[in-house]
């Protein structure tokens, strides 16, 4: 069986505890996402979505365990791997344009100034930021522009893995709205890997392929993998009428409210701690003209 092009193996993290102990964050971890693929990951505080995000960075090193991406190992930060932060993490002394074409030349050491700038431009222009705007230093920029200029950098950069760590936290509702539509339509143009941090629901299940669950901390797993079966593209105001979109929005609801505590704390026993696939489609049954299944009868996980 071919491996995943990102495959995290075993992963454990353990910290000192404060008391000459040892806190195990995450134990055994292991899951895989396809090239191309956008993951998202829920959990609760605590559960070590961050600390997963860091290694997968090569911000942090694991205590144990192995991450792979186009099969070389993960070991340090890379320009294959970019990042974006919560707090836009801009260069305050460059303006909206040098803060992406900053990265650029650094990518592609051989190329013009002009076509560098060429370069950024375009992905300045996928998430709405043209003309004067581009000169002005983050500062002078709204938070809704500083995270459009900060997901732009990072696509244009081209890494082989975005990593995405709340982005949009930060911002209000509408703004919120306005850049996920535009991240979409970066991604879907670029069609780049995507592992992204949210405990955002909605934002989940519009923006995703699949849905990674975890537990309660400590000994936190990622228990669950729940893939959304709602067909791309995707409209905020539409989506909610599909037939699959509440079925795969109150299973998520009740792991989060309710099993996200019952399956924490349970050590793995030396296993593998891989999740199990979570598959909903109320409209395949709904198109094979069957009987449907009174709500929640069919919302079960099966073996990965």
């Amino acid at each position: 069986m071919a491996k995943p092009f990102l495959s995290i193996e075993r992963l454990t993290q353990q910290f000192p505890d404060g008391a000459g102990g040892t806190l195990t964050v995450f134990e055994n971890a292991s899951f895989g996402v396809e090239k191309g693929e956008f993951v998202c990951i829920l959990g609760h505080s605590g559960c070590g979505k961050s600390t997963i995000m860091n290694i997968l960075a090569g911000l942090a090193e694991p205590t144990s365990g192995v991450v792979k991406m186009d099969g070389m190992h993960v070991s340090g930060p890379s320009l294959d791997r970019g990042v974006v932060f919560q707090n836009y993490s801009l260069l305050p002394w460059l303006s909206a344009l040098k803060n992406v074409t900053f990265g650029v030349s650094a990518r592609h050491k051989g190329w013009s100034k002009a076509k560098v700038e060429e370069h950024a431009r375009a992905y300045l222009a996928m998430v709405g930021l043209e003309g004067d705007v581009v000169h002005r230093k983050p500062s002078q920029l709204s938070g809704g522009m500083r995270q459009r200029v900060s997901i732009a950098r990072a696509f244009a950069n081209q890494p082989k893995l975005l990593l995405l760590d709340e982005p949009f936290g930060a911002l209000d509702a509408l703004t919120r709205g306005t850049i996920q539509d535009e991240l979409i339509k970066v991604w879907s143009q670029t069609e780049q890997t995507v592992f992204m941090i949210t405990h955002d629901i909605d934002e989940a299940i519009l923006l995703a392929d699949r849905i990674l669950l975890m537990t309660n901390g400590p000994l936190a797993r990622v228990a669950e993998s729940v893939d959304i079966t709602i067909p791309r593209p995707r409209n905020r105001t539409e989506i909610v009428e599909h037939p699959n979109y509440y079925a795969i929005r109150n299973h998520l609801v009740q792991f989060l409210g309710q099993r996200s505590k019952d399956l924490a704390g349970h050590g793995s026993d030396g296993q593998d701690q891989r999740p199990e696939t979570v598959h909903i489609d109320k409209a395949a049954h709904a198109e094979a003209d069957v009987d449907i299944e009174p709500e929640g009868a069919h919302l079960r996980a099966v073996n990965d």
